[in-house]
């Protein structure tokens, strides 16, 4: 008998029709007429429609393919291009290989798959599930409830406690406060994306993560590519978890900056830090509104609503609102490309990256650029006055040394992330 050989932009995927294809553990998660399937061991998922899922659980449960393809003809009244989806599953590196098998087109047998009851595989389990449950159980969601609301009634009783930019002035010396919020900023930052992965690890997702960019921010990122696997329900919690983080890090520092006073009543240094530290977490807050970005808030409203790609048809509507306002239909998209659900969201959602540019623009003119001017005109009378001290002659220097390495610094992340995108392979989505 002849192996068949099929090839769709990759190495050859080589099985015999008559046989049963020698496939990995995977997982399946209907959403509606979809359904997702995936390897949750490699983080590798595709969106397949209900007759195609159908037809890929015969082949997983050993039936051959020739037999596969009749077996949906035969139900469906359409034959299936079984070569090319064979392919597909190459591609997406559901078909164990030869070395995976002990030989190229031997099944393992039925029941042999790695954990088949849960999203991780036996002899690779998911560490720190055990933290992520107990972050997100009961009584640590009363411990949140009680820090925030604590918090509160702190700033009602107290007004020098309402975050403002003027906390962030701490200390006369520039190069301190930036400095100290740079450094602070990086357990902060990380604390964010590991209630994301906490949150996901509970569920026994795993996640990595790495460097990118938003904007004008330099931003860590958490990868879950295994929520898509998981009930719509449950995928909530690790897409907001992160600003959890963020709320709760912003008030226990403002109830540390209120225990810290002076006997008199005045704050102390380490409460003047705490809040120029909360208010700096705050503005990570304020950015997860920028909704013409991909922030939480997007992820979340994007899940919850069941789109695709609601960023990028979002966006092009509005592009095209634009185009049809100035009467250029030359550059109008194609709307019929977009995913129904998605044209339908971004109705309504293309105004939500206005009102997401409104936000960034607020927040910056009320509380980035008072900062900024501040600096520039403390500086700038240091270098043309005559009263300045030399350490603050320095102070000054160090700070301009230090903004310019923060500008590199988001060059090349901006350089590299675009480097990526060239190099990176097209997702594969079968419909």
């Amino acid at each position: 008998m002849t192996d068949a050989e099929a090839v769709t932009g990759g190495p050859a995927t080589r099985y015999d029709p008559d046989r049963p294809l020698p496939l990995h553990h995977l997982v399946y998660l209907e959403d509606g007429e979809e359904v997702t399937v995936g390897r949750p061991d490699t983080d590798s998922y595709a969106i397949f429609p209900a007759d195609g899922a159908e037809l890929l659980r015969r082949l997983q449960e050993g039936l051959p393919p020739r037999a596969a393809a009749a077996w949906y003809a035969e139900r469906y009244h359409e034959d299936p291009d079984i070569d090319d989806l064979v392919a597909a599953l190459g591609e997406l590196g559901f078909v164990r290989e030869a070395d995976e098998t002990g030989e190229a087109g031997e099944a393992r047998e039925p029941g042999a798959v790695d954990d088949p009851g849960g999203p991780y595989t036996a002899d690779r389990p998911v560490r720190w599930r055990r933290l992520g449950a107990a972050l997100f159980s009961v009584p640590a969601w009363i411990c949140y409830a009680v820090v925030v609301g604590w918090a509160l009634v702190a700033m009602a009783r107290r007004p020098d406690l309402v975050p403002s930019y003027r906390n962030v002035f701490f200390t006369d010396y520039y190069t301190v406060i930036q400095a100290a919020l740079f450094v602070v900023a990086i357990p902060q930052l990380l604390l964010h994306e590991s209630f994301h992965a906490l949150a996901g690890r509970r569920l026994g997702l795993r996640s990595s993560l790495r460097i990118s960019r938003r904007f004008y921010f330099v931003v860590l990122e958490t990868s879950l590519d295994g929520l898509v696997a998981v009930p719509r329900r449950k995928r909530y919690l690790p897409i907001v978890a992160g600003m959890l983080a963020d709320v709760v890090v912003m008030a226990a520092l403002t109830i540390a900056a209120d225990l810290t006073r002076q006997p008199g009543g005045a704050l102390s240094f380490a409460g003047r830090f705490c809040l120029a530290f909360a208010f700096a977490v705050l503005l990570r807050i304020l950015w997860q509104f920028s909704l013409y970005l991909r922030t939480d808030l997007y992820v979340l409203v994007s899940t919850a609503l069941g789109c695709v790609d609601l960023h990028t048809t979002a966006r092009q509507m509005l592009a095209n609102r634009v185009n049809r306002l100035l009467g250029r239909r030359d550059r109008l998209v194609e709307e019929s490309d977009w995913h129904p659900t998605d044209r339908r969201v971004a109705r309504w959602y293309s105004w939500l990256i206005v009102a997401g540019y409104t936000v960034s623009l607020t927040t910056f003119l009320v509380a980035v650029a008072p900062i900024v001017y501040q600096m520039f005109t403390g500086i700038l009378g240091r270098f043309t006055g005559h009263g300045a001290s030399w350490p603050e002659l320095l102070d000054s220097l160090v700070f301009c040394g230090f903004i310019l390495a923060q500008l590199v610094v988001l060059a090349w992340v901006a350089a590299r992330e675009r480097y990526r995108d060239r190099r990176q392979r097209l997702e594969h989505v079968i419909t």
